[in-house]
């Protein structure tokens, strides 16, 4: 397919994501082409139509996607007020907001980008399936590399010295060792396991929205190699959650569906006991798969409300801090999005992320109502909702960039649809007048 220098910039990027990986620098390419990506969508929209046409913006950003870079921005507000509570120092605040510039920023600048250059999204998902591919190609390397004995990390970048939040985002593995079950796992490229499963889960939805046959297929089977050997129990949830819940939802605009739906809480009233059971015993054997990482989850979790309520309710203590040895001195604030945000940035914090991202999943439920178009987009919100009870999403975002690229494209597609039926709508009344 032929391709923009916008889009050839983007699929570029995407494709050599291993090559990327094998030196270390995917934490540097994130925040890098997620900058040039928005400069040029400021630049673009700065010149019009002087630019050359296959750059032109696609229009003005709509209210959604305007409504990210607010929430974004107002991220920094906390941190500053935090930094300068807490008598921080002017180095640790100038790093956090580097921090912030290459995590929480460039999800607001992906999706204002996506919104703006002439980026399609078969490009991205295109991209996303020749990822799928070369992970086919290697995962016999990886499968192998622990029966042959080879080491489980090849080396760390040199990259490292760039600064980032820990040496595993430059580090180069061909397998790691589960410390409870002393099996081997996979991450692939990206830092851990379980962040692995849910690319894995991104990469099924991106190339069950690929029209070729052969790259849908491709894409499907990466994702669910990724899913597999990454051994993530999150991404075992998200996967059938994120891929049928879109498809699932334009039958609620059906009459036969709300008979369903009635013969089922019929039949809730007699087997619901049975059923809340089962659950309840799903949900403590997934617990229990890995009972030492859900308790260490936990008790980061509890010790975060408890000092965020406590000491620092509205604009929370600036920056993660050392956890005790009760937590594995794992940080506290991370490994959660929600407890993360109220540890760091407090309620003001909470709510520049909850809103927009309420937002966004409002714009795609009713889309994926009525348009086909709706399921990657509503897909790629229900991973980022679930991502955040068992991650930190902004040390993610220079990872799943590709996903907010297609969000800021579907708010695009979505603005524009509803600026032609405004024009439709006030022709006949021009044409009268003319008249």
């Amino acid at each position: 397919m032929q391709k923009n220098p916008a889009e050839k910039l983007v699929f570029a990027t995407i494709a050599s994501t291993w090559l990327f990986y094998l030196i270390g620098g995917l934490y540097v390419v994130g925040p890098v082409i997620g900058w040039l990506l928005a400069g040029l969508a400021g630049l673009s929209l700065y010149l019009g139509n002087a630019i050359r046409a296959d750059l032109r913006p696609t229009g003005s950003p709509p209210p959604l996607v305007l409504g990210w870079i607010a929430g974004m921005v107002a991220m920094l507000v906390p941190l500053l007020i935090a930094h300068a509570g807490w008598d921080l120092g002017m180095g640790q605040t100038i790093k956090s907001v580097v921090g912030w510039a290459k995590g929480w920023a460039l999800v607001a600048l992906f999706i204002f980008a996506g919104a703006t250059l002439p980026i399609r999204r078969s490009v991205i998902v295109r991209a996303m399936c020749v990822v799928a591919l070369i992970t086919v190609v290697l995962t016999p390397l990886f499968i192998v590399a622990p029966m042959a004995g080879l080491p489980s990390m090849i080396f760390v970048s040199p990259l490292k010295a760039i600064g980032g939040p820990g040496p595993e985002y430059f580090s180069v593995y061909l397998y790691t060792i589960d410390p409870a079950s002393g099996s081997a796992r996979w991450q692939f490229f990206a830092p851990w396991s379980p962040f692995a499963g849910l690319i894995g889960v991104l990469t099924v939805a991106f190339a069950l929205d690929e029209r070729q046959r052969f790259w849908m297929l491709v894409g499907v089977l990466g994702g669910l190699t990724m899913i597999l050997l990454s051994m993530s129990r999150m991404s075992l949830v998200a996967l059938p959650v994120s891929i049928a819940l879109p498809r699932l939802l334009p039958l609620a605009s059906r009459p036969f569906a709300w008979f369903l739906a009635a013969a089922l809480m019929g039949l809730m009233t007699v087997f619901g006991s049975a059923l809340f059971r089962m659950i309840q015993q799903a949900v403590d054997a997934f617990r229990g798969a890995r009972a030492a990482s859900s308790e260490v989850r936990s008790t980061l979790q509890r010790i975060a409300y408890e000092r965020w309520s406590t000491e620092a309710v509205w604009f929370g203590h600036g920056t993660v801090q050392p956890g005790p040895h009760l937590v594995e001195y794992m940080p506290i604030g991370s490994h959660h999005t929600w407890y993360g945000l109220l540890f760091v940035k407090g309620v003001a914090g909470l709510l520049a992320f909850a809103i927009p991202l309420v937002w966004q999943t409002a714009a795609v439920v009713h889309d994926c109502l009525f348009h086909s178009r709706g399921r990657l987009p509503l897909s790629i919100t229900l991973v980022m909702i679930m991502l955040t009870f068992g991650e930190n999403i902004e040390i993610e975002a220079y990872l799943i960039w590709p996903s907010f690229m297609v969000l800021g494209v579907h708010a695009r597609q979505i603005a524009r649809d509803r600026l032609s039926a405004a024009e439709a709508l006030s022709a006949p009344q021009g044409l009268t007048a003319a008249s």
